[in-house]
């Protein structure tokens, strides 16, 4: 039997006066985006978390470092200072993100906010690559894993363990254990922890030789 969560927001930033359906930021066209980064009084902020900046952002981006988008409104308020008479860029991957992070700030008295349309996905979908300032892959929740300029697929496996993007090679790490571990998490997870993920690394491969497929569970 399959259980259903519901869930407020499928996004969390964890601030109750957030109403993006209220007003957002300005939106920015892909093909007007590089114009707006470049300029001398913008200010670009990636919105997403840090392992997904860690493969790939815009050039001259801010990362906030932040291990989920709830830790964005502290980060703002610790830094926001070092904006001041900015105009504020934001961006993450398909433009949800951003309609929370834009009414934000709008909420915190910025007036001057600006967001990339469509989000990365549709920046390197219509942007040729010569005259991108994307740099790297973007993250997706999806079986690709990360996808370049064109929507490419690009070189990245998941860590099934922390859910961070690695490269293929970092498989030979040996740090590195199928469904247990890689070199983001290894010193993370206590022994019984691991002890749980070698049981559903098992069951995964159990149900693959059954021809099955086996639902991976957010641990």
């Amino acid at each position: 039997m399959m259980k259903v969560k519901l869930k407020k927001e499928i996004v969390t930033l964890g601030q109750p006066n957030v109403d993006p359906t209220a007003h957002v930021g300005n939106y920015v066209t892909p093909q007007d985006w590089n114009e707006l980064i470049q300029s001398p009084d913008v200010v670009t902020i990636d919105t997403r978390n840090d392992y997904e900046v860690a493969i790939g952002t815009f050039q001259g981006a801010i990362d906030p470092e932040t291990a989920s988008f709830r830790e964005f409104p502290a980060w703002w308020e610790e830094n926001k200072e070092r904006f001041h008479n900015k105009r504020v860029a934001m961006f993450c991957t398909g433009g949800i993100r951003c309609e929370k992070s834009t009414n934000f700030l709008m909420s915190q008295g910025i007036e001057d906010v600006y967001h990339l349309k469509g989000g990365i996905l549709k920046y390197l979908e219509e942007v040729p690559q010569d005259d991108s300032t994307w740099d790297g892959e973007c993250f997706v929740f999806d079986g690709r894993v990360s996808v370049g300029h064109g929507l490419k697929e690009g070189p990245h496996v998941l860590c099934h363990a922390c859910r961070h993007p690695i490269l293929a090679e970092d498989q030979n790490r040996p740090e590195y254990e199928a469904g247990v571990s890689c070199h983001h998490c290894v010193d993370e997870y206590s022994d019984s922890d691991k002890a749980r993920f070698r049981e559903r690394q098992k069951q995964m491969m159990l149900a693959r030789k059954r021809g099955e497929q086996h639902i991976i569970g957010l641990d």
